[in-house]
């Protein structure tokens, strides 16, 4: 959906929020009935009147597209401007005397044509059609069908708006701040540095030459192969790069700068590099293990081989992204790259291997083989999503990162997908504008659960099969959605294309309700689904309801680790017969909490399921699963909560890191809810007791033997304590803030984010202070983040305000802004509050700041996620009594 005016959008916003919190209760109910009477959901009626018409978009004509890219740039680093000359090679398919390019905050000098072996044509005009980014070169005769060679010179800006050619501003290890030139072309921003075809589906090879000051670094997609003295100026240097293969424009990138590198070769002989700020090398060493692990891992896996010489990884300073995918050089935001081995906690180790195992695997799928249009952006960042995980498991199996995977990817992407207004998976993409509204948790976290379903469906071989098939009938071209799907089919001899277009093709997913008979030695199951969503139950019936067809594996408490039957269920509901279960035994249906759906099972089946979360039989996936879905449907008002908190006393034996995070995040959200409440404290009070056992058993120093996980734990538990006002807790991180600030004791990293949290939730104005000063003596960016992401915890007020300005200081990166926003935000409802005013009271700063990029539509999200758990509060206490009843009992309950 085209965006409208944002001031227009804005206030719509405004009034729909004033309209929905405080009309009095029999108009709203008078609106919702009208809804209802009209079979319109309410969040119909509020898109139609947010959001206008969608305008018509045309894709570029096809009557002359290139062959190659000849690109010649020359940025000056001190005007933030930059010259270029394009030499394009043609095809000219049929007669035409123009040529339409996409075109965006450039001039373009001149232009002209030269058919092969014919005289130079110069263009008589140009005209640019600015909303569309487009430009159509206009030229005196026709040109004919053949070969040719177009020429442009132009201008443009080396913009601050982190998207196209832009600049990056840091800091030398001497502290004079200087600017880096590098690129962000995804989705549609290659026309920002050149004219050019900026379309996925229309591909060329380029010849890159970058005309730069003789200190800096100059890298783009390929490897030098020539760097002679600029003749015109002796500070600059020309460096010319190998010719691509064919590629798609958004895949290309250039960076100038100063940078150190580390270097190694894959065991497959590619040339890796990790480039990293001046003197900071040694931080790169981990990343560049994990590249040189991970490229060979996707050469086996693929069946095919990496096709360039080599591939460099990059830390941008001012990046708005995670990382980009660029083929041959991959640019990283500096956290998602960089690794102190003293300052480096393990979630951020972590996190960089499962970035860099994204990025990699796009250099296969998404740069080899490219979606033919923005409408398959799914299958690129759905594939890349999986895969990591698979990837990082191989390289560090200590992670247990298929668990976090549920926890992070699968159940994110459940809450977001049982929303009124979610969106599936596929979605018609028109106007390029509207491409950045798609890259959310549907088309990464989503796709990468359906196509992890999916992998299960088939089983590995196959898919590896179907993969290789794929990777090789498409590479250097471009490929749809039902392209894999044929490939995948072929392989396997399953219906792939038609279970997959049930969850691709429409929104949401089922709930499979389950019951359970027993006869004689066999448990007779029936299953049904329906469609699960947030807001209930539907009431009545409706036509057209939808289906999926839905994997189903079954196990028994017998070997829970085992899938003992796998059905397809392809209709509303069905019976399975499973022969040789006792009757003391438990059914387990989704395995692995692998299938796309939630599970209500009877009262009986959920009771004897009970023992193996106690005894820990259950795998921790399942736990996990299991309370996910308990809470969710809690949510959806469909069972107690206060029969979901009396589950959650089966935890009481966890050890599991991923488990307990998971249930932390559902306990913030009931919490968040509660703050509109008097029964805070009773929730706070639940939690303490909740996480206390587990807190006392693991202590605050590290033990001999521990690892990875129980780094992590330590951190989740000790931040969950203090945040809930434990007074042990609180104290001794009290204790151990001021010993590392007047640095007797530095805290380990690992323990950082719980203290710094700890101290700012129950702190004061010097808190703060203190806080602010060490964000200002930090010289890694991940400290500064850690810090920025906790600073809203602070509960007074007029201190809120101040870290609010403070987002917008020049302390701040422009892309780590949304993060200190949200963290206010996720604090407290005093946080929500004065976060919603900041941003209204600057939205004219921020829009400016983020130009309709996804940043804004991350602060949008950030606020949307806390103002839900307000208008939740709200739609409980205008349903019925009994639900208000319900969060009465649950808030009392010890």
């Amino acid at each position: 959906m085209d965006k409208p005016n944002n001031w227009v959008y804005f206030f719509r916003v405004n009034i729909l929020v004033s309209v929905l919190l405080f009309f009095p209760c029999s108009h709203v109910f008078l609106l919702l009935s009208q809804c209802e009477r009209k079979h319109m959901p309410l969040h119909s009626l509020c898109h139609s009147f947010l959001m206008p018409e969608r305008r018509p978009f045309v894709r570029l004509p096809t009557d002359v597209y290139p062959v190659n890219y000849g690109l010649r740039l020359k940025p000056d680093l001190i005007d933030f401007t930059f010259e270029g000359k394009l030499e394009a090679a043609v095809e000219v398919t049929q007669g035409t005397n123009q040529i339409v390019m996409n075109c965006a905050d450039i001039d373009i000098i001149t232009a002209s044509f030269v058919p092969e072996g014919g005289e130079e044509i110069n263009a008589t005009g140009f005209n640019y059609q600015n909303e569309d980014e487009k430009v159509t070169l206009c030229f005196p005769s026709t040109l004919q069908k053949g070969s040719g060679s177009l020429k442009i010179d132009f201008v443009g800006e080396l913009n601050d708006k982190m998207k196209g050619f832009y600049r990056s501003k840091y800091t030398t290890p001497s502290g004079e701040i200087r600017y880096a030139a590098v690129t962000q072309f995804e989705a549609t921003d290659a026309r920002r540095a050149f004219p050019c075809w900026d379309e996925p589906a229309i591909k060329a090879t380029f010849d890159i030459t970058l005309i730069v000051p003789k200190d800096r670094i100059s890298l783009s997609n390929m490897n030098v192969v020539d760097r002679k003295p600029y003749p015109e100026d002796h500070s600059l240097v020309e460096v010319k790069f190998a010719t691509t293969p064919i590629m798609s424009t958004y895949l290309v990138a250039f960076v100038i700068g100063e940078y150190d590198f580390v270097e190694s070769q894959s065991s497959d002989g590619v040339t890796v590099r990790v480039y990293t700020p001046v003197g900071k090398a040694e931080q790169g060493r981990f990343a560049l293990e994990v590249a040189t692990k991970t490229l060979p891992f996707y050469k086996d896996y693929f069946r095919v081989p990496y096709p360039l010489p080599k591939i460099d990884l990059i830390a941008i300073a001012d990046f708005a992204a995670g990382a980009m995918e660029n083929w041959g050089l991959v640019t990283y935001r500096e956290t998602a790259l960089l690794i102190d081995p003293k300052n480096s906690c393990a979630s951020s180790r972590q996190w960089v291997a499962l970035v860099v195992g994204h990025e990699l695997a796009h250099q296969w799928f998404g740069n080899l083989v490219t979606m033919e249009w923005w409408t398959h952006l799914w299958l690129n960042e759905g594939f890349a999503s999986w895969i990591e995980y698979l990837c990082v498991d191989h390289c560090f199996p200590e992670y247990d990162i298929w668990t976090q995977f549920v926890s992070a990817d699968y159940t994110r992407a459940l809450d977001l997908d049982a929303l009124d207004n979610s969106h599936p998976i596929e979605v018609d993409v028109g106007h390029p504008s509207e491409v950045d509204e798609i890259f959310d948790a549907i088309s990464y976290s989503k796709g990468a659960s359906v196509i992890r379903m999916l992998h299960n469906y088939i089983g590995d071989e196959d898919f590896r099969k179907g993969m290789n098939a794929y990777l090789l009938k498409f590479q250097h071209k471009n490929a749809s959605t039902e392209d894999l799907w044929e490939c995948l089919e072929q392989a396997s001899g399953k219906p792939i294309a038609a279970v997959m277009n049930s969850w691709t093709k429409q929104m949401g997913f089922p709930i499979i309700v389950v019951d359970q008979e027993q006869h004689g030695s066999d448990r007779v199951l029936k299953i049904s689904q329906k469609k699960f969503c947030a807001s209930g139950p539907r009431n009545g019936t409706y036509e057209n309801c939808p289906n999926w067809m839905v994997p189903i594996s079954i196990c028994t408490s017998e070997d829970p680790s085992c899938t003992k039957m796998k059905v397809l269920l392809d209709q509303p509901e069905t019976t399975v017969n499973i022969t040789n279960v006792a009757p003391d035994h438990w059914i387990k249906i989704n395995p692995g909490t692998v299938g796309f759906y939630r599970i209500q099972y009877s009262s009986a089946m959920l009771e004897s399921l009970l023992p193996g979360i106690r005894d820990l039989t259950l795998l921790p996936v399942d736990r996990l699963g299991l309370q996910n879905d308990l809470f969710s449907l809690a949510r959806a008002g469909m069972i107690s909560t206060v029969e979901v908190l009396k589950v959650m006393e089966a935890f009481v034996n966890e050890p599991n890191y991923t488990v307990w995070s998971d249930l932390s995040c559902n306990l913030g959200v009931l919490s968040s809810l509660l703050s509109h409440t008097d029964f805070h404290e009773d929730i706070q009070k639940f939690i303490r007791d909740l996480f206390t056992p587990i807190g006392m058993k693991l202590g605050w120093d590290s033990k001999t033997g521990e690892g990875h996980l129980d780094a992590l734990l330590r951190g989740l538990v000790l931040g969950k304590l203090g945040k809930a006002g434990h007074k042990a807790t609180l104290e001794e991180a009290r204790r151990r803030f001021k010993e590392h600030v007047e640095g007797k004791q530095i805290l380990p990293a690992d323990l950082r984010s719980p203290v710094y949290l700890t101290v700012l939730k129950h702190g004061d104005s010097t808190t703060l202070d203190t806080m602010l000063k060490l964000h200002k003596q930090a010289d890694m960016q991940e400290e500064k983040n850690r810090i920025e992401r906790v600073l809203g915890a602070i509960p007074a007020p007029d201190l809120i305000q101040r870290v609010l300005n403070f987002a917008l200081s020049e302390e701040v990166r422009p892309q780590d802004t949304v993060s200190v926003i949200g963290g206010v935000a996720g604090s407290s409802k005093q946080g929500r509050k004065a976060a919603w005013k900041f941003v209204k009271d600057n939205w004219e700063e921020l829009h400016n700041r983020y130009q309709g990029g996804f940043l804004i539509s991350r602060l949008i999200k950030v606020k949307q996620v806390h103002f839900k758990c307000v208008f939740s509060f709200v739609l409980y206490k205008r349903r019925s009594p009994p639900v208000l009843s319900v969060m009465a009992i649950y808030a009392f309950y010890p």
